[in-house]
């Protein structure tokens, strides 16, 4: 029997429309040609489609940032920890419009104070609430924060504080931002010469344009007004100087000469230890009114400034001045391995109030200052060398303890022999020059120490309510103590400082370990909850106690634009180049200024 004959073609027959081209007939082809391919391709293929959803998934983040607008700009890739870890942002259970909901309230205050939400609070209480550790909260607010975000956070800070002083303050010295006015020091611009650098680094030209308009036709030292010698010299020449620096500007070189030389009335004094204030249109100089001292910490915190302006212009009078001062406090009697008291008598050049040790407010400077004058003069001043490790060697064996339950380690004052576990929020400026030191080749257990007090000074913060420090903390050293800070009710305000903004940019400028950004992550989300004043500028507070009304003082000191903005922005820069801690020195108010050459 013999089998039909095969066919050499397929006969097919469309019916209907005729419309071959049907999904249906697609889906039965492209089925048909997956069936032709072998078991190898079609893994092959496989594989491939599952790695391109992989990747796809994984660069995600990536993507939508760059369509966010940020395209132009280089976004720092976040690691695949923050892509498991990072939670979903909760939103918040409130009703009623945001402007509501984004203000502190409380009957009969009439307050403008602005509240923000708060990602690390919002954070620290969804895991409380699910049982999950707080180890969470840093990828949440931490690592997956770009370091862009960070610095524009910074910027808009700034934007939002020169908003409030330009409308209300303007050429004044200080912004009242509560009752939408200005308060008056020395009427001299202090706020506004403050800023003038901040401005320059964080690249804010517009800014910087209009202060300089200012600077070139209002302002003038010409007048009848008592100034602080320390706090002009900080804040107006140190300012003035690094604007110049930085700038190449002539402007501002040769407003601070004239306001130098405007000053140098306050050493004429029988010991040369300068008065502490300065009439410097009439050019007298005098104690002030109940005594005839002068705190260590303003005669002693001067050298940098006057030293760089005698470089600059070669009259050598002005660091001559400021030398003078230096020489005389390295020979006097009344010290404590290396601590000096508080307070200096400018007729007879002795110390006064002996006994009484801190490195807090009215000494804390001078310590800063004896390792950064080494540094500026290119470490060939060997007697403030010796000066500044001898003082070190004094804090360990008088004023170091631990506290309890932590052991933080902290440093309190001595008065007659009698410890107190008291320490100013001042004393935050030790850990970065600790690690200043260390980076230029003093001991490394200096870096091991900043650490440490690093850590309490962050500890300051977030042991309180509002995640802000109070202006003092008395540390327990008493077994059995629940928490390692109490604050009394007179030291609970805070007043913008930025010591500890500082010493987190010093700490992972050196080290490079992300915490100290993280940190400074947190203090600035806290200082923009609590201090943002929704009309423009920031301001201090009396209570940070009390979350729910920390009690505005209705100020914005100067040093809020001049220093703790400047270090956030520093803090948060992956430029180390920078104003590199190897080229530049800066002064306690934060005005950078060059570090000398060997051959100067």
């Amino acid at each position: 029997m013999h089998s039909p004959s095969r066919k050499d073609f397929v006969s097919l027959t469309f019916t209907g429309s005729g419309n071959y081209n049907s999904k249906q007939w697609r889906r039965q082809s492209c089925w048909r040609k997956w069936k032709q391919l072998s078991r190898l391709q079609r893994n092959l293929i496989l594989f491939t489609v599952a790695l391109m959803l992989v990747c796809g998934i994984a660069t995600y983040p990536a993507v939508t940032e760059h369509f966010r607008g940020k395209a132009s700009k280089k976004i720092t890739s976040l690691p695949l920890t923050c892509l498991l870890l990072q939670k979903q942002k909760r939103a918040p259970h409130k009703r009623g419009p945001p402007g509501l909901q984004n203000r502190l309230q409380k009957k009969g205050t009439g307050s403008d104070i602005q509240v923000e939400e708060n990602p690390i609070q919002d954070a620290k209480k969804a895991d409380k609430e699910e049982g999950e550790k707080p180890l969470m909260v840093a990828n949440y607010l931490g690592v997956c924060v770009s370091e862009f975000d960070r610095l524009e956070a910074v910027r808009d800070a700034f934007r939002h504080a020169w908003k409030g002083y330009k409308e209300f303050a303007w050429g004044q010295d200080e912004l009242r931002p509560i009752s939408k006015s200005y308060g008056e020091w020395f009427g001299l611009g202090l706020t506004l010469i403050d800023a003038l650098d901040t401005m320059w680094i964080l690249n804010l030209r517009e800014e910087f344009e209009e202060a300089k308009t200012w600077v070139s036709t209002e302002l003038s030292f010409n007048k009848n007004v008592d100034v602080n010698l320390f706090e002009s010299t900080i804040r107006i020449l140190g300012g003035l100087l690094s604007t110049y620096h930085l700038t190449g500007d002539t402007l501002f070189l040769d407003k601070a000469k004239d306001i130098g030389t405007r000053l140098m009335p306050a050493f004429n004094t029988p010991s040369k230890i300068p008065y502490s204030d300065v009439n410097i249109g009439k050019g007298t100089a005098h104690p002030p009114r109940w005594t005839s001292d002068s705190t260590v910490a303003e005669v002693t915190s001067i050298q940098l400034e006057f030293r760089e302006l005698s470089r600059l212009t070669q009259d050598t009078r002005y660091r001559a001045a400021v030398d003078e001062v230096m020489q005389k406090v390295h020979k006097l009697e009344g010290k404590q391995d290396g601590l000096v008291p508080m307070f200096i008598n400018t007729n007879s050049g002795q110390f006064t109030h002996l006994g009484v040790f801190t490195l807090g407010a009215r000494a804390d400077s001078y310590y800063e200052y004896l390792l950064k004058q080494w540094i500026q003069g290119g470490q060939k001043e060997t007697e403030l060398l010796e000066d500044y490790l001898q003082a070190l060697e004094g804090v360990k064996k008088n004023l170091l303890k631990k506290s309890s339950p932590n052991s933080l380690t902290f440093v309190g004052e001595l008065s007659h022999g009698q410890f107190s576990p008291k320490m100013d929020h001042l004393v935050c400026f030790l850990p970065g020059t600790l690690a200043l030191g260390a980076h230029h080749g003093l001991p490394a257990d200096h870096m091991e120490l900043a650490k440490q007090l690093m850590e309490t000074c962050y500890q300051m913060y977030a042991q309180m309510e509002t995640g802000l420090s109070p202006e003092i903390v008395h540390f327990n050293m008493h077994e059995g103590s629940i928490r390692d800070v109490d604050v009394k009710l007179a030291d609970r305000h805070n007043l913008l400082r930025p010591e500890t903004v500082e010493s987190l940019f010093y700490l992972y400028r050196f080290t490079k370990d992300r915490k100290y950004r993280d940190w400074g992550w947190e203090i600035l989300q806290n200082f923009n909850k609590y201090t943002k004043v929704s009309t423009g500028g920031y301001t201090s507070i009396n209570n940070v106690r009390d979350p729910e009304y920390p009690s505005p003082r209705d100020k914005m000191e100067s040093f809020f634009l001049g220093e703790t903005l400047k270090y956030f922005y520093l803090l948060f820069s992956d430029d180390p180049e920078l104003l590199s801690l190897d080229k530049y020195v800066f002064n306690t108010e934060a005005h950078p200024l060059p570090i000398w050459s060997s051959a100067e």
